[in-house]
């Protein structure tokens, strides 16, 4: 008995995924969006991401250690392209997806 309800739940949830759809609300948050993105891009994204380089610079120095560097100059990196990697994950748009043909491999264990 708990295996054939377990099954039907399997079956419910397999079911149910067909109709799961993205958001495309949202647009009470643009204007902060774009601000923030406008930051981030403009000459004060610019400005503080060389400020994490180059304090990472001076700490590398002081206490002989690229790490100090990396991490500095990984941050500024990661400010950068921050607003470019959140727009790419969350549209997940994928431009060539129409001429893109269905295949089907079928994979056997050599047995049939």
């Amino acid at each position: 008995m708990p295996l054939a309800l377990a099954a039907i739940g399997v079956a419910a949830v397999l079911a149910g995924t067909d109709t799961a759809a993205a958001g495309t609300g949202g647009t009470e948050f643009n204007d902060i969006w774009v601000n923030i993105t406008d930051w981030v891009e403009g000459t004060l994204g610019k400005v503080v991401a060389m400020s994490m380089i180059l304090v990472g610079i001076f700490m590398g120095i002081a206490r002989q250690n690229l790490m100090t560097f990396a991490v500095g100059l990984g941050a500024g990196l990661g400010l950068n392209y921050a607003p470019t990697v959140v727009d790419s994950i969350m549209t997940a748009t994928i431009k060539q997806a129409e001429g893109i043909t269905p295949i089907a491999i079928q994979v056997g264990n050599g047995l049939l």
